[in-house]
């Protein structure tokens, strides 16, 4: 990254299109009738917008290039948190759309570390690391709904109120 603003152009990007992904997933999810599925999807899409929110804020005052699609250098074909698009499979368990979540929201976390680790600008450095630790806190919420899915078959109300608080 060579500015504040080529980064935060890229976390507009990556957040608008995990937005899109998980919430194109969550219509698809409610409208096969698989609702368990559906609502975590809902769920993610909401956090992303979240974030989304908390990128465009922090890019008020600045001159945020634009950007074309193929301008954008990520990691792999897609932006990091664009969920795996087999995730649209209606039959698709609750178990499996967990899994792709937490890659999707792993993959995140990996993108702003290594913009963190990997820049010689503090500003950059500091943005990435907040963004990043926002990313860990969704993988941790993840693993705990994982846990609680194979334990209790399902998270736990307190889980969800947790995770409903700390945003």
């Amino acid at each position: 990254m060579d500015s504040v603003e080529e980064f935060l152009a890229y976390a507009i990007k990556l957040e608008e299109e995990a937005t899109l992904r998980f919430g194109q997933l969550a219509d698809v999810m409610q409208s096969y009738g698989n609702k368990d599925v559906g609502s975590l999807f809902r769920r993610l899409s909401d956090y992303s917008r979240l974030h989304l929110a908390d990128a465009r804020a922090r890019s008020g005052f600045r001159d945020i290039p634009v950007m074309h699609a193929d301008a954008y250098k990520w990691p792999d074909v897609e932006s990091p948190e664009s969920a795996a698009i087999w995730a649209a499979d209606p039959f698709l368990a609750k178990s499996e759309a967990l899994d792709i979540a937490l890659t999707s929201e792993t993959a995140g976390y990996e993108f702003y570390k290594s913009v963190r680790d990997n820049t010689d600008d503090p500003e950059i450095r500091v943005l990435a690391a907040e963004f990043a630790a926002e990313e860990v806190e969704h993988v941790n919420w993840i693993r705990q709904w994982i846990e609680d899915e194979r334990n209790n078959g399902g998270p736990s109300e307190a889980t969800l109120r947790g995770t409903m608080l700390s945003n």
